[in-house]
């Protein structure tokens, strides 16, 4: 999964920030990856374009049926 990278530890927040950055710089921005950094935060440009890396070849694999989707269970009760 694209959270295990290497030696770099991503948290709950800073995925959750990386998400939202990607979002607002897209591929066409210049300077992307470093401004994705500077919305994560503690990342450098190179980390996150890495990060962004293996958050693509995760979703190729699962396209492909090559990786299992997460199996997410509901804490709740159906009723």
């Amino acid at each position: 999964m694209a959270t295990s990278s290497g030696s770099s530890c991503w948290t709950a927040k800073q995925n959750k920030m990386f998400e939202k950055a990607l979002a607002v710089y897209d591929k066409d921005t210049p300077d992307r990856w470093h401004n994705v950094a500077r919305a994560v935060g503690g990342k450098s440009a190179e980390e996150v374009k890495r990060h962004y890396e293996l958050l693509v070849a995760d979703i190729i694999l699962i396209e492909k049926g090559q990786m299992p989707r997460a199996n997410y269970r509901s804490s709740g009760h159906r009723g």
